[in-house]
């Protein structure tokens, strides 16, 4: 006999379940919120329809919290309207942006530590630093390096501390 309330297996069901839809929406609710905290710049490169674009600029013109919150939801709502490609788009859009954040970031902190090393173990890390960079001023970054301690010690303003972050991220960045 035949059960009308029997589905069959699970695993011939073809629509995903209730907590894959919901996380499914707080995935696109989240890059909403990307879209709604990106730059004019950041927007403008991404693949959007003109009425989503609208959309994005009344939620970042909205300044009350909840306000904004329910505007970016209302966004959201939108955007899952969009097919799979067009949101993956978006999101990669964004992602780029992102990566190249953390790049620079990256590249950042490597400079400041070079610069500590510099000012902290002197010639040993300037040997270093010019067997890695061997069209590096020599002279230049041992004066900038002591000047920058001597300040250190003196509590002055970091005058050379940031001369000497100029001239090795000009290093650097000759390099990439």
């Amino acid at each position: 006999m035949h059960d009308p309330y029997d589905d069959g297996p699970l695993d011939e069901r073809l629509e995903p379940s209730r907590s894959q839809l919901r996380r499914e929406a707080l995935d696109v609710f989240k890059l909403a919120e990307a879209l709604a905290a990106s730059s004019e710049a950041q927007l403008a490169r991404v693949p959007l329809e003109d009425e989503l674009r609208e959309e994005v600029r009344r939620t970042r013109a909205t300044t009350s919290h909840i306000a904004r919150k329910r505007q970016t939801q209302f966004l959201a709502k939108q955007m899952r309207k969009l097919d799979a490609d067009a949101i993956e788009a978006i999101r990669t859009a964004l992602g780029t942006d992102r990566d190249k954040a953390h790049r620079e970031t990256a590249a950042m902190h490597r400079v400041e530590t070079w610069r500590e090393r510099l000012i902290n173990e002197g010639d040993e890390a300037l040997a270093e630093l010019l067997s890695l960079h061997p069209g590096a001023d020599r002279q230049h970054l041992r004066q900038l390096a002591r000047n920058a301690q001597a300040e250190r010690k003196a509590d002055k303003p970091p005058h050379a501390f940031r001369e000497l972050f100029r001239e090795l991220r000009g290093l650097f960045d000759a390099d990439s």
